[in-house]
């Protein structure tokens, strides 16, 4: 269960912080927050992450799907008693949520978190798409951890091959 209320926290914050911007800015509008690093600024995006497959919106709806129902099942059968598995697919869980309700209801994604890093303006992004990046990488995380775990029951501490 703890899992499903992190998604719906990331749900309810990606959705309040895209409202945000959307009431209160004009498309295109930015606000500096820290010179030369991170700028709010208002954007639309109706593709993927940087902009591909625009317009697309049939492949994202089936593929959202796919992916939601893919994470439910995987909580399910696979998280119990394994807190960071469970919490990157909620993380995971939450962003795939939150960008679909976009798709759906405004026909393209609320981004704004704009960010220069060592002089490269990042693609503008959305807390969604953090989400989403954090739960891929604490389940990277979680798949090393998990295999250095089988390596040291098949091999021991010392490195020696145990029958």
């Amino acid at each position: 269960m703890f899992y499903y209320i992190l998604a719906l926290f990331v749900i309810l914050l990606d959705q309040f912080t895209k409202w945000l911007i959307v009431k209160n800015m004009e498309l295109g509008d930015s606000i500096k927050v820290i010179e030369n690093f991170l700028y709010i600024t208002s954007h639309r995006n109706r593709g993927a992450a940087w902009g591909i497959l625009q317009g697309q919106m049939w492949f994202f709806y089936v593929i959202t799907i796919a992916v939601v129902l893919g994470l439910v099942i995987y909580i399910q059968k696979a998280a119990k008693g394994k807190l960071l598995l469970g919490v990157s697919l909620g993380f995971m869980l939450g962003g795939a949520i939150g960008n679909f309700i976009d798709r759906v209801y405004r026909k393209e994604v609320v981004d704004f978190v704009n960010t220069y890093i060592f002089g490269y303006d990042f693609p503008i992004f959305n807390i969604a798409d953090s989400a989403l990046v954090i739960g891929v990488g604490l389940l990277m995380i979680d798949m090393i951890r998990e295999e250095r775990e089988a390596k040291k029951k098949a091999y021991g501490e010392n490195g020696t091959h145990h029958q």
